[in-house]
């Protein structure tokens, strides 16, 4: 491998993770001209099925299913599909960086998952991180002094990256194992989108989008944490490999952190830091740990910038 292609693979990473954890930047605006979680994300999969469509096209990609693909992409795409709700519902209710922290413990989920249902061993890394990861979320919760976060809001998130977290393992044992990514994250937020329509009584409670700045926000919020990440993640693990891509994906939580911090005025106190460093660090050790994550590090890093 030369020094270019893996420059270019660390770079694309990077540029996966950090617009990924752009999400926050294009969503609370919205919320602030007085858009619904679920008008907000029908538009966000509405938009991203156009662009996967016509890149699919575009690349000559077959659009066809077979029969044993159906069910599952249809569970996939609802599990796929809750993922995005919680996560934008706890929005309402916590800082988005911080919820964007907690998310990214899925990999840890990932493991617990494989360990109870498809008896994977459990080294002591792996126990370390999980252990490490729960106190830096109990941390996060306690906060400073005595406030704490909303148990509302935390119970979202959790449930957000669990939703994931199943999808990626259930993904990983079905049909869908050996389907491309586009087409993959194509029909995941295709079947996905009937959540919305169905919460909007069958669109009838659509809001409009209100303004210029909110078509920029919903287009922005369909391309880059999804498409732009999708291709980008690609090109990182063809030019670096899973495991350093993996790594990479620390930069999702911290930039929503810094896009929360620096526009819309979210707190870090040294204890919010301590639990966001624990978090990082048990998620990035899961990430190189084996034997256990060598069979989904690969998958979970390739679709975790479509949710």
């Amino acid at each position: 491998m030369n020094i270019n292609n893996r420059a270019k693979g660390f770079v694309c990473g990077s540029v996966a993770a950090a617009t990924y954890g752009m999400n926050p930047l294009f969503t609370l605006p919205l919320y602030q001209e007085g858009m619904s979680v679920d008008s907000v994300l029908f538009y966000r999969y509405g938009f991203a099925v156009l662009i996967l469509g016509i890149m699919l096209k575009l690349q000559g990609q077959s659009f066809a299913l077979k029969r044993n693909e159906i069910l599952p992409l249809i569970v996939g795409g609802l599990l796929f599909s809750a993922s995005s709700f919680f996560l934008y519902i706890s929005y309402k209710h916590m800082d988005a960086g911080i919820a964007s922290t907690i998310l990214f413990v899925y990999p840890v989920m990932v493991a617990v998952i494989m360990f109870l249902f498809f008896h994977e061993k459990v080294s002591l890394l792996t126990t370390f991180c999980i252990l490490l990861a729960l106190s830096g979320i109990a941390l996060l919760y306690k906060g400073d002094g005595d406030e704490t976060l909303s148990l509302f809001g935390m119970l979202l998130v959790i449930l957000s990256s669990l939703s994931y977290a199943i999808y990626i393992v259930g993904v990983n044992h079905s049909s869908l194992k050996t389907m491309s990514t586009g087409k993959l994250t194509f029909y995941a937020l295709l079947f996905g989108s009937s959540i919305y329509i169905v919460r909007l009584n069958f669109c009838t409670e659509l809001q409009m989008i209100p303004s210029p700045s909110a078509w920029v926000n919903i287009l922005a919020m369909a391309s880059l944490p999804t498409v732009i990440s999708l291709l980008c993640t690609a090109i990182a693990i063809h030019s670096i490999g899973s495991t350093p891509t993996a790594i990479l994906g620390a930069l999702e939580p911290v930039t929503a952190l810094f896009f929360g911090v620096m526009i819309f005025g979210e707190q870090l106190t040294p204890r919010i830091i301590m639990g966001i460093l624990m978090i990082l660090v048990a998620v990035t050790f899961i990430a190189v740990g084996k034997p256990m994550m060598m069979k989904v590090n690969h998958l979970f890093v390739r679709l975790r910038h479509s949710r």
